[in-house]
């Protein structure tokens, strides 16, 4: 558990907040990295990054703590436009988007799901409110089954990122998103 903002003193608060820059550079790029490879670029020892990130997972929901609230501002319009299963289908297309510019998403999601940890933290915690809503809109639709946990869907998704997550992917992307969506219909 990382400390909370307002208890760290001035030093180690620029040292938090220049490893989440540096961290959100470096998952932009697309580029693998470890975390020992973070601190350095960060000009800080490792051991200062682990007292702020026990884990890569911890750090990469701090990189992207706000940068994934407007996805569900994208649900809501997508709900309002179109019905509940097509909204789901261009809303997991959405966060495709969104994760592919920021490529080192998908490993931690993919890692978070092998872990058991999808569903806890806060971009978890968001995309789980997001299927949420879009599931409990189908469901009270008749368009999606009644009985799926959004957590079951987001661990899907980000595997399904995980195989098919890169710009030149569109395609099957797109294939593997519609046989998930087809899945969530409910039974004959």
């Amino acid at each position: 558990m990382t400390a909370p903002r307002s208890a760290l003193r001035a030093d180690a608060r620029r040292n938090r907040e220049h490893l989440i820059a540096t961290a959100a550079e470096a998952f932009a790029s697309g580029q693998a990295i470890s975390l020992d490879g973070i601190a350095k670029r960060a000009g800080v020892g490792s051991g200062t990054l682990y007292r702020h990130f026990p884990t890569r997972e911890d750090l990469v929901e701090e990189v992207y703590r706000d940068q994934i609230r407007p996805l569900r501002d994208d649900a809501r319009a997508l709900l309002d436009a179109e019905q509940p299963a097509e909204a789901l289908h261009a809303w997991m297309h959405r966060f495709a988007e969104w994760a592919g510019e920021r490529r080192g998403i998908c490993e931690a999601l993919v890692a978070m799901s092998a872990s058991g940890r999808f569903g806890t933290g806060p971009v978890c915690d968001e995309v789980q409110q997001v299927l949420s809503m879009v599931l409990e809109a189908g469901a009270e639709a008749g368009e999606l089954r009644d009985d799926i946990d959004p957590v079951d869907v987001g661990s899907i998704l980000a595997s399904v990122l995980a195989v098919a997550g890169a710009p030149e992917q569109r395609a099957q992307l797109d294939r593997m998103l519609t046989i998930v969506v087809d899945g969530l219909r409910p039974r004959c």
